[in-house]
């Protein structure tokens, strides 16, 4: 059985959705933030990152959600959540996949771990005022540019649509009005409205 070890609030959201969605057989293990928990040995013995998500699979663990998200997708075939058959449309959702962790992702974070990267508080705050135009910044291109509709890639659900409605769900908390966004708010309701989704929603 997979093992999934997730925190309520973060992208491990996105791979929790994506097990739910294959009906894969796992078990999730919340990882809480609150105590530390991922800075704890016993955790830190999983996943050295002090991160989540982590994947335990029977050969091994898997962490960073596009990993996990592309490893759900090959194990499950018969769920057509990425076209494997297609080396263009994979790509293209490997470089959504990787716009979300490298870029949207990082911009979402300076406002909360501003100590990744500078240690003066001041620095911090500075982290903080900017979070808002990143984050807008970022939806617009994906609004513009990469959102097809009605899900990422078009028509078909992929493994990108989870990962994409997890970290939709952070605008507003980092002060952005999505309102301005169309396809990203019809999209969100699409997930919303879907059974994998409601189901992990109601566990956390």
């Amino acid at each position: 059985m997979l093992k999934l070890f997730y925190a309520p609030g973060s992208c491990s959201l996105a791979s929790h959705i994506a097990l739910e969605e294959v009906g894969a057989d796992y078990e999730a293990r919340r990882v809480d933030f609150l105590r530390a928990e991922q800075n704890k040995r016993d955790y830190l013995a999983i996943n050295p990152k002090g991160r989540v998500p982590a994947l335990v699979t029977d050969r091994g663990i898997i962490t960073e959600t596009p990993a996990i998200l592309t490893y759900v997708a090959q194990a499950y075939p018969d769920a057509r959540l990425a076209p494997f058959n297609d080396a263009f449309a994979f790509a293209r959702i490997q470089s959504f996949l990787g716009y979300l962790s490298s870029t949207v992702h990082v911009a979402h974070a300076h406002g909360r771990r501003g100590a990744r990267w500078a240690d003066d508080p001041a620095s911090h705050e500075a982290m903080r005022r900017k979070v808002a135009v990143n984050m807008w910044a970022c939806f617009d291109l994906i609004e513009r540019t990469m959102l097809e509709g009605p899900f990422v890639m078009g028509e078909a659900y992929s493994i990108a649509d989870p990962y994409l409605f997890t970290i939709a769900c952070w605008l507003e908390s980092d002060g952005v009005d999505p309102s301005g966004f169309p396809k990203l708010l019809d999209h969100r309701e699409r997930m919303t409205a879907r059974l994998a989704v409601a189901r992990v929603l109601a566990d956390l």
